[in-house]
């Protein structure tokens, strides 16, 4: 990220999925927050300090969605095309403190400097406008300097017009909001609110404080050329064999009763499955698309398909059918089967 020039992440997710229908499951580490904690923690650390300076920020983190995002009952969201997600969160109090908010301080400890709210429902309140959650908890309780950021057009989440959705979302404890598209309305509520008095001059200082204290730590304001691309580290041979370490080593294997590692003296290989000879599902979602991208449109990355005949020997025959329809005069020694 940094050889691109890209300073800024929203990532890592402490969300704890409760219900395994929720489908952003994929994005988290664990229900468990003490290891969705230590994980959490153990990436801002490598996203955002280096060895030699734990300072200066390398690329900055966002703890994510505070808080109890993974908890949402079925069939409560407030959008027409979910079931779950932007749903609501029961409101618990004894869940909330020994459960969602531990990873999160967790996050600050480990020097998270950007914290994305959730957007969904605690209890029948948004969570982008409960200064509850936001300011009493958050930045008073658990001593959080960073600034909060709202989830994708999560400030409207919050009823009552756009307007009164900036209003209460801004006075919750709202620093920064993602409105994309809408960044100019935003602006101009937002000017009309301070002058108005419906938003304090001193809540904008202090959001502008908490960004600026970010940017500072970014060295943003130091570098002439903060985002000066170096994009030859990427897909370098340390890096790939790093990569392949990880895969290594996370990889589970359920069962095996004599069949692996495969022999290269295997004579025919049927390879079966929607997801054998498809780049996209291999790499998952927030890959150039928040859902991933399907089918083989990466450059250079292989498919599981490729690596399995790159592997073999030469003598030995890889056949490929996805629905796993292959002649009946066609018999194999080994059938794989990839499916996702």
């Amino acid at each position: 990220s940094r050889a691109m020039g890209i300073r800024w992440h929203y990532s890592p997710t402490f969300d704890l999925p409760k219900d395994i229908r929720w489908g952003r499951v994929y994005e988290t580490f664990s229900d468990d927050p003490r290891r969705a904690g230590a994980l959490g923690s153990a990436y801002i650390r490598g996203l955002q300090f280096t060895s030699e300076d734990n300072n200066h920020l390398n690329v900055l983190a966002t703890a994510k969605h505070f808080a109890g995002l993974g908890s949402m009952t079925w069939g409560t969201s407030t959008n027409d095309d979910y079931r779950i997600d932007q749903g609501t969160i029961p409101r618990n109090e004894s869940v909330l403190r020994n459960s969602l908010l531990p990873p999160y301080q967790a996050a600050i400890d480990a020097g998270a400097m950007s914290i994305m709210a959730g957007l969904a429902l605690w209890g029948d309140e948004a969570i982008t406008g409960s200064t509850y959650l936001l300011t009493d908890v958050l930045k008073d309780e658990m001593k959080f300097t960073g600034f909060v950021v709202s989830d994708w057009y999560g400030i409207y989440s919050v009823p009552g017009g756009r307007y009164a959705a900036t209003v209460a979302s801004i006075n919750a404890g709202i620093d920064m909001a993602m409105l994309p598209f809408d960044y100019e309305w935003f602006a101009f509520d937002m000017k009309n609110a301070v002058m108005s008095g419906d938003i304090s001059r001193s809540r904008v200082d202090d959001a502008v404080r908490r960004i600026l204290r970010a940017k500072f730590r970014l060295g943003l304001f130091d570098e002439l050329n903060a985002s000066t691309p170096n994009v030859d580290v990427i897909g370098s041979a340390e890096h790939r064999a790093l990569a392949r370490e990880a895969v290594q080593k996370s990889l589970v294997l359920l069962k095996n009763e004599n069949v692996l590692p495969l022999s290269l003296d295997i004579e025919r290989i049927h390879v079966a499955g929607s997801a054998a000879d498809n780049i996209g599902r291999q790499a998952g979602g927030w890959t150039v698309e928040w859902q991933g991208i399907d089918g083989n449109w990466l450059p250079g990355a292989t498919s599981l398909l490729t690596g399995i005949r790159n592997s073999a020997s030469a003598q030995t025959v890889v056949d490929y059918q996805m629905d796993g329809n292959f002649p009946s005069d066609s018999m194999a020694d080994v059938g794989i089967a990839i499916v996702g």
